[in-house]
């Protein structure tokens, strides 16, 4: 009788581990957000809050200034997972008028700080800094911007940080406008510390299909989201996010969901949000 409750007892031990081990998890949801709605996004269910570089590590700030970010970001109740909006506009990173030196001194401060800050992701969209001019070739632009791109990530590396290109879609800049032309540029970089940022919204606006992640699974790390027309939070509208979360589950990504929109009342819209997302992915997630 022993041996027989032994058995059934191993077989379901069996049962369940497989069923772990074919089961995913879900990914974390934050918001790209003022660090000061940290306790209400906590509050809310999100784990992961983003900032921007501008306000978090850029050079620009006194030592004094920073190191009062380190406190605030140390009381923080989400993880500070990122910090986006990589360079101001008057850094060129593409055309003629780039001035590498200059670029790579100052991503050498932003990357010693996110490593002081524990900030291990740094988004790049800077649509004005990677505007290319009237005519410039673009073919041209790719190559030369790659290679910059492979020397901003010797300077992530150097920090163990990681850079997360971002397709930024043609309302916002000439360049780079899709998932599949930000995916290009990375598999030209062909550097473990330069990866790629699947934002739905981006690809929602140039029309491309869930498809194009299953395309750059190679490369995605991070992944953003808003409703497609006024790039409000999910749930205002009622938006349908669930074909990308199919190919996002469909690759194994791992990474986490931060809504990166616009928002009216945080209060409000961020539970609502919450809700949304976790229904749909909920749904997608629990689909054999």
């Amino acid at each position: 009788m022993k041996k027989c409750l032994y058995l059934v007892f191993l077989i379901l031990n069996v049962v369940i581990g497989l069923q772990q081990a074919n089961s995913q998890a879900m990914p974390t949801l934050g918001v790209v957000a003022s660090i000061s709605n940290d306790s209400l996004l906590y509050a809310t269910g999100f784990r992961m809050i983003g900032e921007t570089v501008g306000k978090m590590l850029s050079p620009s700030l006194s030592e004094a200034a920073f190191e009062e970010n380190l406190q605030q970001i140390k009381q923080t109740k989400c993880k500070l997972y990122l910090c986006n909006v990589l360079f101001p506009g008057s850094i060129k990173i593409t055309g003629p008028q780039v001035d590498e030196q200059r670029i790579l001194n100052y991503l050498d401060t932003v990357f010693y700080r996110a490593k002081r800050a524990n900030v291990p992701l740094i988004v790049l969209g800077s649509g004005g800094s990677r505007r290319l001019p009237e005519g410039y070739n673009k073919e041209q632009a790719k190559k030369e911007f790659a290679s910059l791109c492979r020397k901003m990530a010797q300077v992530a590396k150097k920090y163990n940080r990681t850079i997360a290109i971002e397709s930024l879609n043609s309302t916002e800049t000439n360049f780079l406008n899709t998932l599949e032309e930000a995916a290009e540029i990375v598999k030209m970089v062909n550097h473990p510390n330069f990866r790629l940022n699947a934002d739905i919204y981006h690809m929602m606006k140039e029309n491309e299909p869930p498809q194009h992640i299953l395309d750059a699974r190679k490369y995605i790390v991070y992944v953003e989201i808003a409703e497609k027309e006024k790039r409000t939070f999910p749930g205002v509208v009622g938006e349908d996010f669930r074909p990308y979360f199919q190919a996002l589950k469909t690759i194994g990504y791992k990474g986490p969901i931060v809504i990166e929109g616009r928002v009216g009342d945080i209060s409000q819209e961020a539970p609502a949000a919450f809700a949304y997302l976790t229904q749909q992915l909920k749904e997608v997630y629990a689909t054999k």
